[in-house]
């Protein structure tokens, strides 16, 4: 049995995204909403949502239970220095909770996450379910040339 795990991160994302856009919808807000504050432009990706959420319901998978404080965390970027860009420290800032938080009720409501408790949300049996079948999927569209030599 393939597990999310037997498939490249960003294969298993893209597979993911797209059996996700029958499932949720992408808000109007989200051509004008920045992925955090230290970005400049909102994404570009007409599929980001999806992808999104895609992520984060991998990154539930294999870290979970996690809270939309620790994904805002995982999403986070550098930040510029100051408002004229000189030299300073590195500083790091986290990305928007309000997507994340969205896109974690969305994927309550189609079952696929569940709440922990104080502990955040985690993957659901379905949602468990839900990723090895697009493993399996992502597997099996792989192109795989060291198998090539024994067929």
């Amino acid at each position: 049995m393939v597990t999310l795990y037997d498939v490249p991160a960003d294969d298993l994302i893209q597979e993911v995204a797209d059996r996700l856009e029958d499932r949720i919808e992408q808000p109007d807000w989200i051509q004008f909403a920045k992925t955090g504050s230290s970005r400049e432009l909102p994404p570009q990706d007409d599929d980001f949502w999806f992808v999104r959420a895609a992520s984060v319901l991998r990154k539930l998978a294999t870290k979970g239970p996690l809270g939309v404080e620790r994904l805002a965390v995982e999403y986070g970027g550098r930040k510029r220095g100051s408002t004229r860009y000189r030299v300073a420290k590195a500083h790091t800032d986290t990305g928007s909770k309000k997507i994340i938080r969205v896109i974690l009720q969305q994927l309550e409501e189609e079952d696929l996450v569940e709440s922990a408790g104080g502990d955040g949300r985690r993957l659901s049996d379905n949602g468990r379910a839900f990723l090895d079948d697009a493993a399996a999927s992502a597997f099996e569209s792989l192109d795989r040339p060291e198998l090539e030599r024994y067929a």
